[in-house]
């Protein structure tokens, strides 16, 4: 049974405990994750100049788009900024900055109507993060930096939180997809032949939730969580964040989500 726990109080520990067993946080909107949200679209602004980023698409070709967006994804990942930013959210939702471990941060960018479905605009079908190689212990953290709605939001379901779904994630080396097949995203405009571990059985459409948060509220869930980009229909580009962290101690003690179905090779843990 999933919980969605929403403003919770509750000490980091036992935190990380109810999302290892499938429960989802919600937290409102609060100044160090606004101001992680104002930082990017200042960025992302810069990026596209006079235009609005959120109906760029429809002032330009598809190729224009990647070239703007494919350089600007990078320039916050990397950016000191950005770290320092998500330190003061974990700091201020009470996480351990001690053993807290952190992934660098992805700007993520879903289009409408197909415009862009491939490469560094690429949807994502309904996967788990460890099917991917993310740690047991791996916690997903997503925030909206423009506001949202249901059209374009992302969708968990959780009928398969304790359902195993056959899935590709046997064919994944994470050592090779970082080589090669993340660098390559930016080539892949019209379509993405990258073999990215997905179901390899029906996905049942229901039940499916979607949370519409405002710019800066965050979706805390496990990597183990089977989730989904929703196919955006709203007419407006969604822009989020998303970063992910470990616990170095329930890692050291093999806590985490159970392993249903997922049968990667590596490990994104050195990350």
């Amino acid at each position: 049974m999933m919980t969605v726990n929403v403003d919770s109080l509750l000490p980091d520990n036992i935190r990380r405990e109810r999302l290892y067993r499938g429960d989802i946080f919600l937290f409102s909107p609060r100044p160090s994750s606004i101001a992680l949200c104002e930082f990017a679209r200042e960025m992302i602004c810069d990026a596209f100049g006079t235009i609005d980023p959120r109906t760029a698409q429809y002032e330009m070709p598809v190729e224009k788009y990647v070239s703007i967006v494919a350089p600007l994804k990078p320039r916050f990942i990397h950016h000191p900024e950005s770290r320092r930013l998500i330190r003061e959210i974990l700091q201020d939702v009470g996480a351990d900055v001690e053993t807290t471990y952190l992934d660098v941060p992805r700007l993520r960018m879903v289009t409408s109507d197909g415009y862009l479905t491939s490469g560094v605009g690429y949807a994502h079908h309904p996967h788990r993060d460890t099917w991917y190689s993310a740690p047991a212990t791996q916690l997903n953290w997503w925030l909206p930096i423009y506001p949202i709605e249901p059209e374009n939001s992302m969708a968990f379901h959780p009928a398969y939180w304790d359902r195993a779904v056959k899935n590709g994630s046997r064919r994944f080396n994470y050592y090779q997809w970082n080589a090669v097949g993340r660098a390559s995203a930016a080539s892949f405009v019209n379509s993405d032949t990258r073999d990215q571990p997905k179901p390899e059985e029906p996905i049942e459409p229901e039940p499916a939730i979607r949370f519409v948060t405002e710019p800066g509220g965050m979706i805390v869930f496990s990597g183990a969580q089977l989730h989904s980009t929703v196919p955006n229909t709203s007419g407006v580009a969604r822009y989020s964040i998303d970063f992910r962290t470990i616990d170095i101690n329930d890692t050291i003690q093999k806590r985490g989500a159970r392993n249903l179905d997922w049968e990667c090779t590596g490990t994104s843990l050195r990350d």
